[in-house]
């Protein structure tokens, strides 16, 4: 087991670090900065891009075919870890959910026309998309067998109805993978489409609000009625909708993972500076055993989750689909951010609770982490279930 980056991705994690310090993180205490859901201004977005593009830091994820550095999950961990440090970081590089798992998942599985047509403007960040799944009670959450928007063929056609919620983007999304049931078989009873924003048939009801800052689109309630969709717009074949979830929901959540470290870390490097210079009952607040004991087992925390986000990027590397080591880096990184930020803003007292750093944005934004791509406890099962089917082998080396 080599913990070692090759030095070409060491050298682009140091790029990635100082652009992120030089002309992210500055951005962050000015309120102008921010559009009317917490999150970094289009315009600004968009100048920020031109210039990752113009240091040759574009679509880390993506093949260097298509404009990207072609990197390997892991080289991703290290990278996105990076860009994470700063709220605004990962869509500055086209690394942000859900256009960073809707980039892989279509170059792992879409046909070469398909790419050209679906995925190469979302890799050049002429627009954005969006990963249809989700639905309202008791359509499928979790569980995508209890999915009840329904594709019946119509010719060579799809007519699509049902209804979605908490899609996230779906406000800025022009290219949208959806996921129908087109049979009532129950592992090949799903089938995932491609859709543009502007056929009839797809519209949205709602922008839900919620308790945290939005990625930019927001998380949306959809009603699809009457969607046709042409069959050469079926991505992979009949029945594989499934198949494509997991692939793109696999490397999905681990990438939350590492943008998520990175957070966890700025909110230690946020608090560090603080309990180093303020005075409190004869000493410096670093100095006493309580705020080092917290500060430690949070640093504790985040390499934890380093070490499994890395352990399950190799073995998503390796073509495995690596759903027990996801499950646990889903777990252990969550968890981990709450504890980290929720840390940093008791270290900080007051001032970590105002708006004078970012911490309090952070907190709002930690919560969902326990919820998205599957809660917490629906991956504890899976592990639950992998312990009783494998037995000691459960914790065998690679």
């Amino acid at each position: 087991m080599d913990f070692n980056l090759p030095p070409e991705t060491e050298d682009l994690c140091r790029r990635i670090r100082a652009f992120v310090e030089a002309r992210v993180m500055p951005l962050e205490a000015d309120p102008d900065s921010y559009d009317g859901h917490e999150n970094i201004k289009l315009a600004l977005l968009d100048d920020l891009r031109g210039a990752v593009k113009a240091q040759g830091l574009w679509a880390p994820q993506m093949p260097a075919s298509r404009g990207g550095l072609g990197l390997s999950v892991a080289g991703m961990a290290a990278c996105y870890e990076e860009m994470g440090r700063s709220i605004f970081g990962p869509a500055v590089f086209n690394c942000a959910a859900p256009d960073d798992g809707n980039m892989i998942a279509l170059n792992k599985v879409a046909s070469e026309a398909q790419k050209e047509k679906w995925l190469q403007p979302i890799v050049d960040g002429k627009l954005r998309s969006t990963f249809a799944m989700t639905e309202p009670a008791p359509g499928a959450g979790s569980d995508p067998n209890l999915m009840r928007t329904r594709a019946v063929r119509d010719g060579d056609d799809w007519i699509v109805n049902g209804r979605k919620w908490f899609i996230t983007g779906a406000g800025e999304a022009a290219h949208i993978i959806l996921i129908a049931r087109t049979s009532d078989d129950s592992r090949k009873g799903l089938t995932a489409f491609l859709v543009h924003r502007d056929t009839p048939g797809w519209k949205i009801e709602r922008r839900i609000p919620i308790m945290g800052p939005e990625e930019h689109g927001g998380h949306c309630e959809i009603e699809i009625d009457n969607l046709r969709i042409p069959g050469g717009d079926r991505l992979m074949e009949i029945g594989d909708g499934l198949k494509v979830t997991q692939i793109r929901l696999g490397t999905a959540r681990l990438t939350h993972c590492m943008r998520w470290l990175g957070m966890s870390k700025r909110a230690l490097e946020i608090a560090a500076p603080y309990v180093a210079g303020r005075d409190s009952f004869g000493s410096k607040l670093k100095d006493h055993e309580g705020v080092q004991w917290l500060l430690g087992q949070a640093a504790m925390d985040i390499e934890i989750g380093r070490i499994l986000t890395m352990k399950a990027a190799v073995k998503l590397d390796s073509g495995d689909f690596a759903r027990k080591e996801v499950a646990m880096a889903k777990i252990q990184v969550a968890d981990t951010l709450h504890k980290a930020v929720d840390t940093a803003i008791q270290l900080c007292g007051a001032k970590g609770y105002s708006k004078d750093t970012p911490l309090e944005w952070m907190y709002r934004y930690a919560r969902q982490a326990r919820l998205v791509d599957g809660a917490s406890e629906v991956h504890k099962m899976v592990l639950a279930r992998s312990f009783l089917a494998e037995g000691l082998d459960f914790w065998s080396w690679p």
